[in-house]
């Protein structure tokens, strides 16, 4: 008998009801649903070396829970030593069952065992109320054997949704507990950088007046 995906019966259950209260829905087919995960993993010029783009599909592969594919370059550019057809990266595009799985691992297994975490940025979504954001180490989905792992890797993780607006698809991703920082989290860290930068270039400016002086 397979195993039905736990999030996927909440959302029916309990996450539709609740977002055709609150978002004043008659229709339960009006209420946002997710349509699809999309992993992204980028490797470089690394993705020409057979053993490694093996590895890095392997490790991708075993996240998704699904074969990974490989994406290609579609020109040649010659800064960046790259020409049509070579690899450039892997992929995954999850749907129904496996999203489902996927999405649970992610928000209750993998991101919780990153250092330091404090929230995903509640600001990340765009124009289409879909949601981005990256991951550093691949190494805090359990599936990577670390052992075998060549080299961490980041990758990039879009969960794309059927909202109408923003507030929709983040009302959608509570509902699923999605770790969102705090307000104002980000923001105070952009303005520490920038506080940061503002004393480097004090202190470069107040060299270059005394050698001036001197």
């Amino acid at each position: 008998m397979k195993l039905a995906p736990r999030l996927k019966e909440k959302y029916i259950k309990e996450i539709v009801p609740a977002l055709c209260k609150n978002l004043s829905f008659s229709n339960k087919m009006q209420a946002p649903r997710l349509v699809k995960i999309v992993l992204n993993m980028g490797l470089g010029l690394d993705g020409t070396d057979n053993k490694i783009l093996k590895s890095a599909e392997d490790d991708l592969s075993a996240i998704a829970g699904q074969k990974a594919q490989v994406t290609k370059s579609k020109k040649s550019i010659s800064n960046f030593k790259t020409r049509v057809g070579i690899p450039l990266g892997l992929k995954v595009t999850l749907r129904k069952d496996q999203m489902y799985f996927f999405l649970d691992r992610l928000v209750n297994i993998a991101l919780p065992r990153i250092k330091d975490f404090r929230g995903l940025n509640p600001n990340s979504f765009d124009s289409e109320a879909n949601y981005s954001f990256g991951v550093k180490e691949h190494i805090i989905f359990p599936e990577v054997n670390f052992d075998k792992v060549d080299k961490i890797r980041g990758l990039d993780i879009t969960v794309v949704t059927t909202a109408k607006t923003k507030e929709q698809a983040r009302m959608l991703l509570d509902s699923f507990n999605f770790p969102f920082a705090k307000v104002g989290i980000f923001s105070a860290d952009k303005k520490k950088v920038k506080k940061n930068e503002d004393n480097e270039k004090s202190k470069d400016n107040n060299k270059e007046k005394n050698k001036e002086l001197n």
